[in-house]
């Protein structure tokens, strides 16, 4: 155990975050989860407890690789995982009468894989390798078409259908990300535009032909119109009781377990698990998790600015970026800041392929953090590479 410490590299504060993140889920996981019954408790307390203890064994398994080989493994596993969405969206699975193809049910093992949360982490790693190498060179749109916008547009499209807002922050995120690696901002634009109108004929596409897509963009409407209209017990019902659970809370909230919400509050362990630890451990509790995802965004930030190519900065940032805007998404949700969108609070809410893609993000800036020479020339005209080596 000794020697596994010892080989323990990189950023000791994003350790020690995560460590903090993981640990404190077993206590609202444990508390939520009675809403499904004495029986099934513990198994799913268990079964959290397994997949963080695999998810911690990825991050470390992950940050000891020097993070130049994932360069060729994005390249490597993109199509692939194409190919795995392309499989999942063609199941046509339909969950009260609306398209959720979102899991494809791995053979022998018999557990659900949720490809969308892999193509965050993979097409991350692709367009900061993309970037990076392209650093500083004049990039043409045309050029770029083929090997940067074709994968991620073949992405989206197939995400977009039964996962809108995992769809639209992938979107936001690569943006970002296409902005800092300085992205051309007169195509940046128009990739915006296009992305704009290619989503409006989408919609007349679903609304047109609602059998290829079933109820899913009056969903999609549903929230928007519940977010900005009145609210109503049968429209808003999660939202409702959220804001029940958030004002109960109070500023130390009624204690570890005792949550009275956790029983009516739907999604109470995944989507809505922020409501429930503010009613247990009040708005202390809450601005305690919100501050330790921002700090972790900071360091995420210093791990970027110290690294010491291109290639190390992009990637730090690409994936880590979607981890901290997912938590203030889902955050955002509980209080009523964002519609619902279904996403989970990360490294706290219940989950498989989520938690373990969030571990190997988290990896992969660690990875960086260990600041180990690449096979990259240092650009010394990048500011960044100026303030790591003054450092």
């Amino acid at each position: 155990m000794k020697s596994i410490f010892e080989k323990i590299q990189g950023d000791k504060i994003i350790w020690t975050i995560v460590s903090l993140l993981a640990l404190f889920s077993f206590l609202p996981v444990y508390s939520a989860s009675s809403n499904f019954g004495n029986d099934l408790i513990f198994s799913n307390m268990i079964k959290h407890i397994a997949i963080v203890f695999i998810g911690m064994l990825i991050m470390y398994g992950t940050h000891l690789i020097p993070y130049r080989y994932f360069k060729g493994l994005s390249i490597i596993c993109l199509p692939i995982i194409i190919l795995l969405l392309l499989f999942t969206a063609l199941q046509g699975n339909v969950i009260e009468g609306a398209n959720a193809s979102r899991w494809v049910k791995l053979p022998v093992v018999g557990l659900s894989f949720q490809p969308s949360s892999m193509a965050i982490v993979i097409l991350m790693v692709y367009t900061s390798f993309y970037l990076s190498k392209n650093y500083n060179k004049k990039i043409s749109f045309n050029q770029s078409i083929l090997p940067l916008w074709t994968p991620i547009l073949l992405v989206l499209i197939l995400i977009l259908p039964s996962n809108f807002s995992t769809a639209a922050m992938i979107f936001m995120m690569i943006l970002t990300l296409i902005f800092i690696g300085r992205y051309p901002l007169k195509y940046l634009l128009g990739i915006i535009f296009s992305g704009l109108f290619l989503l409006s004929i989408f919609v007349l596409l679903a609304k047109s032909y609602p059998d290829l897509m079933p109820n899913r963009i009056d969903t999609w409407v549903n929230r928007i119109d519940n977010f900005i209209g009145e609210e109503s017990i049968e429209s808003n019902y999660q939202i409702i009781r959220a804001k029940s659970a958030i004002a109960t809370g109070s500023i130390f909230g009624v204690g570890a377990g005792k949550s009275a919400m956790k029983n009516l509050l739907p999604q109470s362990t995944s989507d809505f698990i922020y409501a429930i630890i503010t009613e247990e451990y009040g708005t202390i509790g809450a601005i305690s998790i919100l501050l330790l995802y921002t700090l972790l965004l900071f360091r995420i930030i210093i791990v970027s600015y110290k690294s010491q190519t291109v290639f190390g900065q992009l990637l730090a940032l690409g994936v880590g970026l979607p981890i901290i805007f997912q938590a203030f998404i889902n955050m955002g949700v509980a209080v009523q800041l964002f519609p619902v969108t279904g996403q989970p609070l990360p490294l706290i809410s219940t989950g498989g392929t989520s938690i373990w893609m969030t571990f190997l993000a988290l990896g992969i800036v660690l990875s960086v953090s260990v600041n180990k020479i690449d096979e990259e020339t240092v650009d010394y005209n990048n500011p960044l590479n100026v303030l790591s080596e003054a450092e």
